[in-house]
């Protein structure tokens, strides 16, 4: 193995939906192939439309958010492929002890995992989420690798009408699973705050939000009259012009973009160079 290669599969979930996730995902990997001086190459992979699923021959895996119920898919083939190659993963990092494979799965993904790691409820939300919001990282993600360099609270896009609540901390526990982030605090908002990052393990690690997004990508959903008007609806008109006046500060998802997948990618090819 070239210490310095890295072989990524990218799992597309959106099962054909139009999305601009799949193009924040491949812009990363090209900046960091780029930054890193490496070669690196990835495949996508279409599972929910086309049933495409990657061999385990992968150093890394980033799997995609992507449309609809992350339960109705119980027993579908193609969500039997991706659990079964999550097995694999952790099969293979039981057994090879000097080189791992590493796996990031956002939002649908993540969502999927959670039910099948039995983590918390996997529940509709009243309303659909959608905009840039504020994370917590707990004690646990404070101290976790993917998030070094990055603020407490640290702002990214949430998109999604369906969430994990109600952690159950002895499955974390059997697991050895780790909850890093979670829902900001709303004190007047009577609601169970969803849990937005979990590492599954030292090599698979999930979030609820999209680091992948950007401010390109963001401002076409904003500018969508639907979308604006479902912001301006739910948290008012000087949200929604918060929301797109800090598209463009450094500080926010620009950030976000910038540290979490790149700190994943780190670790993958880290782990290669000490193997």
């Amino acid at each position: 193995m070239n210490k310095s290669s890295l072989k990524v599969a990218v799992i597309d979930m959106n099962n054909g939906a139009p999305n601009q996730g799949m193009r924040g995902i491949q812009e990363i990997l090209s900046r960091f192939k780029t930054q890193q001086e490496i070669d690196l190459s990835f495949d996508i992979f279409d599972l929910r439309q086309k049933g495409e699923i990657p061999s385990i021959d992968y150093d890394a895996y980033i799997s995609s958010g992507g449309p609809g119920s992350p339960i109705e898919s119980k027993g579908e083939k193609w969500e039997n492929d991706f659990f079964n190659l999550l097995d694999q993963i952790e099969n293979f990092n039981t057994t090879h002890t000097n080189k791992k494979k590493y796996a990031f799965l956002i939002c649908h993904s993540f969502q999927l995992a959670c039910r099948k790691y039995g983590l918390g409820n996997v529940t509709e939300r009243r309303s659909n989420a959608f905009g840039i919001f504020p994370i917590t990282l707990t004690e646990n993600g404070e101290k976790d690798e993917i998030f070094k360099g990055i603020t407490n609270p640290f702002f990214s896009v949430d998109s999604r009408d369906w969430q994990v609540i109600e952690p159950d901390f002895d499955a974390f526990v059997a697991k050895g699973a780790k909850l890093l982030a979670i829902e900001k605090e709303r004190k007047h908002v009577d609601l169970e705050r969803c849990m937005m990052s979990i590492r599954f393990s030292d090599e698979i690690i999930g979030t609820q939000f999209h680091p992948e997004a950007d401010p390109i990508g963001m401002k076409m959903y904003l500018l969508q009259d639907e979308k604006k008007k479902a912001i301006i609806d739910t948290h008012g008109e000087a949200k929604y012009l918060d929301m797109l006046n800090s598209l463009d500060d450094p500080a926010r998802i620009v950030l976000t973009q910038n540290i979490i997948l790149p700190n994943f990618l780190q670790k993958a090819i880290g782990n290669f160079q000490e193997a």
